[in-house]
């Protein structure tokens, strides 16, 4: 019962937060509000009174909710998995691979470069080889974040379109950056190079996690098809999504390979090809938003929680972490801004896209166990400076989002889109002739009155 009460009052806390700052006019995403929920409920705060069920009293805790963070992951990647329309990807296709693949290298060159110089300052502090493992890590960004910022404020335009194919492409692009760089750490340690580790096993766990959501991508249509009612098709297709995710986590050898699977990469590969081949893809992924909405923000709440404050006891770290955080930012913009350049996006996309690309945690955090294995001190330090970066990417990176989003066009102020919604549903009423003199006049009225009620919140 304490996990469950728990885990209804850190939802319930991380609502009442978003509620706060709209009060508070603070105009935050309500993904902030979200995590600093979560910072209330978590080990450092509410969770020190001890009581059952009143936050979360260890990170073990919290982690022992992993099958809701990571059932809440696959929805995530399947959301975005959504967005990959073949009609969409002729237009942006070459684009978005180009700047997936350069922004990452970039982030992971610039902090490589930095990281290593500060090595030769305080070698006591940082080895080459968690230089090494730092700048790999750097090429992830956080999918999570960003696709609840678009959600939340509908943004629609070309900023959000590249900025989608370029989150999901960055998990596939992280994972062969990492396990190249980490294999080069590792030889350094060792002394030994293990090619099949550094190149083969990653080739594999990309091209088996998309051939595994590809394949169930297609059986989940052709599953659709049996349903007739909007329930079922609903059910089962959340039911789908949750079994892709467990299958997912499956590993096995092959004598000296390891076979593994991407969740991230499994889950958007489902979503790319179920909305490509299924005619109801879109009336369904509509209502399987609307079911998501509680599981992303309990999702967010119990990230908040995992967060370490006691790294900020370290100097070390935070020297390190800063450093960190600022290299990777301007790896980021420099290399999206440059590879938009090449590929003659639009002005705003080359503007702001970098900014998009900052926040970090699961996938990150998740390469920090794999770093582990350098060693008991570099494996610490590695850790607890991506969980510092995490704290203030993952506490920043939404508003920067929102703020890049905004300048883009992409996010309309709430008055606009309030009439832009209120305006259709009337144009449709009226077309099919369901609507009575009084119901325009009401109508009209009900516009001006919101038009009025978003511009005083703005």
């Amino acid at each position: 019962m304490g996990k469950l009460l728990a885990a209804a009052l850190a939802l319930l806390i991380g609502l009442l937060m978003t509620r706060l700052f709209k009060l508070l006019k603070l105009h935050l995403p309500d993904v902030t509000a979200f995590l600093i929920a979560g910072l209330l409920v978590g080990p450092h705060c509410l969770g020190r009174l001890g009581i059952e069920g009143v936050g979360f009293s260890s990170t073990a805790e919290v982690e022992s909710m992993s099958v809701i963070t990571n059932t809440a992951l696959g929805f995530i990647a399947f959301s975005i998995g959504n967005e990959f329309l073949l009609s969409q990807l002729k237009t942006i296709g070459k684009q978005a691979i180009v700047v997936g693949i350069f922004q990452a290298l970039a982030a992971t060159l610039l902090v490589d470069v930095l990281l290593v110089a500060l090595h030769f300052l305080i070698p006591d502090k940082l080895s080459i080889e968690a230089a090494i493992t730092l700048g790999a890590i750097a090429s992830a960004t956080a999918p999570a974040a960003t696709l609840m910022v678009v959600r939340q404020y509908k943004a629609k335009g070309k900023l959000t379109d590249i900025l989608l194919a370029v989150v999901a492409l960055d998990d596939a692009v992280g994972l062969a950056v990492f396990s190249v760089s980490f294999g080069i750490a590792t030889s350094m340690v060792t002394g030994q190079t293990d090619l099949i580790g550094i190149l083969v096993e990653p080739l594999i766990e990309i091209v088996a996690s998309l051939a595994l959501g590809a394949f169930l991508g297609w059986v989940l249509t052709m599953l659709e098809r049996t349903f007739f009612s909007n329930s079922n098709r609903l059910s089962l297709t959340i039911a789908f999504v949750v079994l892709t995710v467990a299958l997912s986590m499956l590993s096995f050898e092959i004598g000296r390979v390891r076979i593994s699977f991407s969740t991230l990469l499994v889950c958007m590969m489902l979503g790319t090809v179920f909305c490509n081949i299924c005619p109801l893809a879109q009336d369904i992924m509509e209502r399987a938003n609307k079911w998501t909405a509680p599981l992303f923000a309990l999702f967010f709440v119990l990230s908040g929680a995992e967060l370490e404050l006691s790294v900020l006891s370290s100097g070390a770290v935070i020297l390190i972490g800063i450093v960190y955080i600022l290299t990777r930012s301007a790896g980021k913009y420099v290399g999206s801004y440059l590879s938009c350049a090449a590929t003659k996006c639009d002005p705003t996309v080359k503007k702001y896209l970098g900014i998009t690309l900052l926040p970090q945690a699961g996938v990150a955090l998740g390469m920090c166990v794999t770093a582990a294995k350098l060693g008991t001190s570099d494996g610490v330090l590695i850790k607890n400076i991506i969980l510092f970066s995490v704290l203030i990417y993952e506490l920043v990176g939404p508003l920067l989002t929102k703020w890049a989003l905004t300048k883009a066009g992409d996010i309309k102020p709430s008055g606009e889109n309030v009439q832009e919604r209120r305006t259709r549903k009337y144009q449709e009423a009226l077309g099919q002739n369901t609507i009575s003199e009084a119901g325009r006049k009401q109508a009209q009225r009900n516009i001006e009155r919101r038009k009025k009620q978003a511009a005083k919140e703005n």
